[in-house]
């Protein structure tokens, strides 16, 4: 019979976060992969985990998938570990999981620590959509293409960022989303955890004196439906109302409907539209 994979989190600070379910897997397993072992050992040592461990990490996360896949199907059973947290999020284990899944290899997940929904629940913000964002890209050209997109992120963003970047890159969400409210996490669960709602200028403000230190999870508030609102008024305020009646013709709705939906938009009655597009008397 074919082994099964199993993702163990781990702790992303303090050792006590780790589950008893976790430590007996990891015992019991015959093989763990790990994304960095020399990081990983120090986990093991504490817990008296004596199984062997093999590398896996972002370099050669496909070859290697290949190995532990096979190994699987030859009744190993595999734990595969991150450097902290829940493995496959933002994280070369999701390459080992399709795999399994298409080999039909059974993967099960034992729940514990993850920076990203520890900080969201800390944050203060609206948790009830959120969106999972990150690091953001390096390439300048996918960067921009994903900043655009957020600029219409009505969710809760999530993203990850290491101290060097921290302040470049508030510097680039606040000139491509405005001023929001965000919540700098950094040193989750450690002795010096650190919880700070803010806004953007504030924020950039207080990293003038301050170097940033630690890995941070940025929580940055949607995109409210008064932004959308007043960014949908100053549209059709530049819009003639007959380029506003063409903009929901163009989009399949016939003329009536089109009239009423720009009388909504503009804050009139639709018999002022009508009088407008017959007689020319402004809306």
């Amino acid at each position: 019979m074919a082994g099964k994979l199993y993702l163990c989190a781990t702790p992303i600070g303090n050792l006590q976060d780790m589950t008893p379910r976790a430590v007996e897997t990891l015992q019991e397993a015959d093989l763990i992969a790990a994304e960095d072992t020399r990081n990983s050992i120090k986990l093991l040592n504490h817990f008296d985990i004596h199984t062997p461990m093999t590398s896996y990490h972002e370099y050669n996360k496909v070859e290697k998938a290949k190995q532990l896949t096979e190994q699987m199907l030859a009744g190993k059973n595999i734990a595969l570990i991150t450097d902290a947290g829940t493995p496959a999020i933002s994280d070369p284990g999701e390459v080992l999981v399709r795999m399994c899944h298409e080999e039909g290899i059974i993967v099960t997940s034992l729940p514990g620590p993850s920076a990203c929904i520890t900080a969201l629940t800390l944050s203060g913000l609206s948790t009830r959509r959120f969106c999972f964002e990150g690091f953001l890209p390096t390439d300048k050209k996918e960067r921009k293409t994903v900043l655009a997109q957020l600029t219409e992120e009505t969710r809760t963003m999530v993203l990850y960022e290491a101290p060097h970047h921290l302040v470049r890159t508030l510097e680039e969400l606040y000139d491509w989303l405005g001023e929001r409210k965000i919540t700098l996490c950094r040193e989750l669960t450690k002795k010096y955890e650190t919880v700070m709602p803010t806004t953007f200028i504030q924020a950039l403000e207080y990293y003038k004196t301050e170097e940033p230190r630690g890995e941070y999870v940025l929580i940055v508030e949607g995109k409210s439906f008064r932004q959308q609102r007043q960014e949908e008024i100053a549209a059709w305020e530049n819009m003639s109302i007959e380029e506003h009646m063409t903009y929901y013709e163009n989009q399949g709705m016939d003329g009536k409907s089109a009239m009423k939906q720009v009388a909504k938009d503009r804050g009139v009655g639709k018999r002022e539209i009508y009088a407008y597009l017959h007689t020319g008397e402004k809306a």
